[in-house]
């Protein structure tokens, strides 16, 4: 086994997670241009969701209205049900009718647990049906530990998810419904001559962030998922567990200020780019160039440079025919305090095997290097 050590010198330090604490009970950070974790606290554990249960309604709403199924001036009724409905409203009066986009911005701004209902029952006719879509749409997403038993998050011990499936459900929603995701950034809105504002406390602090939702129950405590975007970098963030309203807006300010101002993007190797050539027998060409399948970018800690190894680890010499794409060995990027990661080193072009005189000095050769 042949190894090349390379060296480079660059901005790039991989965020180590037990580098950032919190009170938060569940908490996850994704930067989302490369998709690293930037901090982790239980996000894999069960956890109740209280009204950020609200953005998966919010979702299945969009997607109505892409599938043209509805239309944001589509009016729907308002049931006894959604009228009575207690915790927080937009205060939609029952046996009237409002539009979708009211009730999308009720759901988003005031998180109306009566605008949640309404929306339900007019897109399926019934709440428990529509919380069943729920979770068999967010199964698909890949939100497999989420199980959904109502539109507002009001509390139930079967109404569950993990902050891990709250943070991959905002990066699709952002990606998948960009223009409606603008909604999210409302910081007000009035209905029925009440002007409410909206509860997301990052809003009002001018640092980036332009969603997404809050939520709150006795059991779960005071959660946030908030997204944000700096310098062309856009991260995710779910807490949850907090303690009070006070407490989760200056925590999520703190996380999100962190993620969103002490990292910058650092590209190591770019797809198509030569790592290092190997040699190659029986083979119309002896040399063959190795190179990646994907752009390598992390995001690095502001104001840490460091040198990293670059090492290409693959077998030498390899044996003709060869095919472009065909995975050679790997390169381990090495990075301190933080570990190791593996990408595949795939052949760059296809080397066709050698003619029969060709083949035949080559294998002179070998039987001459190997006495």
């Amino acid at each position: 086994m042949k190894k090349l050590i390379l060296t480079l010198l660059i901005l790039i330090t991989f965020p180590v997670h037990a580098a950032m604490k919190t009170s938060a009970k569940q908490a996850i950070i994704i930067d989302m241009g490369t998709g690293m974790t930037l901090l982790s606290k239980d996000a894999t554990s069960r956890m109740p969701t209280s009204s950020m249960s609200k953005v998966m309604t919010a979702y299945m709403v969009f997607e109505a209205l892409k599938q043209g199924r509805v239309k944001m001036d589509t009016m729907l009724p308002v049931s006894e049900k959604a009228w009575k409905k207690g915790g927080s409203k937009m205060f939609i009066e029952v046996g009237k009718s409002v539009s979708v986009e009211d009730l999308l911005k009720g759901l988003i701004v005031q998180s109306g647990n009566d605008a949640a209902i309404a929306l339900s029952e007019g897109l399926a006719g019934d709440e428990a049906v529509f919380a069943k879509a729920m979770t068999e749409r967010a199964h698909d997403l890949g939100m497999k530990a989420t199980n959904l038993k109502n539109a507002s998050g009001w509390p139930d011990p079967d109404h569950y998810s993990t902050a891990a499936d709250l943070a991959l459900l905002a990066q699709r929603l952002i990606v998948d419904f960009p223009h409606e995701y603008s909604l999210y950034g409302m910081k007000e809105f009035t209905f029925a001559g009440i002007r409410q504002p909206n509860r997301n406390p990052l809003l009002y602090r001018n640092m980036g962030v332009d969603g997404i939702k809050t939520g709150h129950t006795d059991a779960g405590g005071y959660g946030l998922i908030g997204s944000g975007e700096v310098d062309g970098r856009r991260v995710v963030m779910v807490v949850n567990g907090l303690q009070s309203e006070k407490e989760r807006a200056d925590e999520s300010a703190r996380l999100m200020g962190w993620a969103l101002n002490g990292f910058e993007n650092a590209d190591l190797v770019k797809v198509g780019q030569t790592i290092d050539t190997v040699d190659v027998t029986l083979g119309a060409e002896d040399k063959l160039p190795l190179t990646v399948n994907r752009d390598i970018r992390v995001v690095v800690l502001k104001g840490q440079k460091d040198k990293i190894k670059l090492e290409a680890s693959y077998k030498s010499p390899i044996q003709a025919p060869v095919k472009k794409g065909d995975t050679i060995g790997e390169l381990k990027i090495s990075v301190p305090e933080v570990g190791d990661f593996n990408v595949p080193l795939i052949a760059a072009k296809d080397i066709e095997a050698a003619g029969f005189f060709g083949r035949a000095l080559d294998k002179l050769d070998m039987m001459l290097s190997a006495e």
